[in-house]
């Protein structure tokens, strides 16, 4: 059993940035992958960042350059800095962990970007 545990984001200006983290209630080494996901009003769910159990990180072409993913493996936590974000960035987000076999989901935080 996974339960993730989802805390920041939020409402900033254009050019603002945002910061989420996730907790893992088990060892980051047992899972394959945690990062977030995003979906924004009237779009399919996309993935943001990514990072793997052995540190490679991923990362999508609409983020990239403004997005950091990292780990605190004693704390189970992970955390992503999201900088100069845009209007279009506003989604909800969502914490994945990806085990063997299934995807665990945290209940998702609403960043919205707006003048």
């Amino acid at each position: 059993q996974v339960q993730l545990v989802e805390s920041g984001g939020g409402l900033v200006q254009p050019g603002g940035s945002l910061r989420l983290s996730c907790a893992a209630s088990l060892s980051l080494f047992s899972i394959y992958t945690m990062g977030w996901y995003r979906q924004a009003p009237g779009k399919q769910l996309e993935l943001v960042a990514t990072i793997t159990s052995d540190g490679v990180t991923n990362y999508s072409d609409s983020m990239k350059g403004r997005v950091t993913i990292s780990r605190d493996n004693a704390k189970t936590t992970v955390s992503m800095q999201m900088n100069s974000q845009k209007p279009y960035d506003t989604a909800v987000y969502c914490c994945n962990a990806t085990l063997v076999g299934t995807k665990y989901w945290g209940e998702g935080t609403q960043n919205s970007i707006s003048s």
